[in-house]
């Protein structure tokens, strides 16, 4: 069977988080995570937008592996600010080098650039991981269902809440989803992206949207390029976005993303 992209993409993870075990041994980790800034509440942030307007976690994204090279001029603490000014409500922002020109150095400078809570946009297997990760001050993890098991993603989230951390479950199909609602997390993100093909469809949301719980609050993500499509998923329950590509190859960042979060569908006009 051939190789997925999300499967050379955990081959190589699952050999860079041992060469970082073995370069800094996890109490070290620890020891940075308890001394490092304060949680910033994401869910609770995305929570107390979409009561009146949309919850936006806007993407600090370079590059990715379907669209090669998305944005060349790459300041991650100026296109934090940029989109701070323009009403975002958090950040998520990519951390995996290989496949998306990231760093752990771009999540340190984006937030220390603002007051937004972050994501630590990246693959997740082991707990190393979500303890490095709140030593880079993330408020945030993303756990992806299509490639952990179910013992993975609940010592994932397990651990990410120990440290006062939440946790976004991905999913981009029913499986996925039904395991999903399995985990206490509230955050059920849909991901119109399949991760094996990379093609993307706003069906998927349509689709699955009607399967989470009224418990849960959901985040649409990719694909999402205009305000009419963020009226469309409002439609479908989705009050909260995770929006990268076509916010980083605007030009003006903060006018690229009040224009999209300025006409938010209320009820009157649902």
């Amino acid at each position: 069977m051939t190789a997925t992209v999300l499967d050379k993409i955990k081959a190589y993870k699952l050999e860079e988080v041992a060469a970082d075990k073995a370069a800094k041994p996890l109490e070290s980790v620890e020891a940075e995570a308890r001394t490092a800034s304060p949680v910033r509440p994401f869910a609770d942030a995305l929570q107390k937008a979409s009561r009146s307007g949309y919850g936006l976690i806007a993407e600090i994204k370079k590059a990715s592996p379907s669209k090669g090279l998305i944005r060349e001029d790459f300041n991650p603490a100026e296109l934090a600010k940029a989109y701070e000014d323009g009403g975002a409500t958090c950040l998520s922002v990519l951390t995996d080098t290989p496949s998306f020109q990231g760093g752990k150095d771009f999540l340190v400078a984006a937030r220390a650039a603002v007051s937004l809570p972050v994501l630590r946009k990246d693959f997740m297997y082991d707990t190393y991981q979500v303890a490095e990760a709140r030593a880079l001050g993330a408020d945030c993890i993303l756990i992806i269902m299509a490639s952990v098991s179910d013992a993975q993603a609940q010592e994932l989230e397990s651990a990410a809440l120990d440290w006062g951390m939440d946790a976004l479950i991905e999913v981009h199909d029913g499986d996925e989803l039904e395991r999903a609602t399995l985990l206490k997390s509230p955050l059920i993100g849909i991901n119109n992206r399949n991760l094996k093909t990379f093609e993307t469809s706003l069906d998927t949301t349509r689709t699955l949207s009607k399967y989470v719980p009224a418990d849960r609050m959901l985040v649409s993500e990719s694909g999402l390029n205009s305000p009419e499509d963020l009226t469309e998923m409002a439609r479908y329950g989705a009050r909260c976005f995770l929006i990268g590509e076509s916010l980083m190859r605007n030009d003006n960042v903060e006018m690229a993303t009040r224009t999209l979060l300025a006409h938010p569908l209320t009820a009157a006009g649902m």
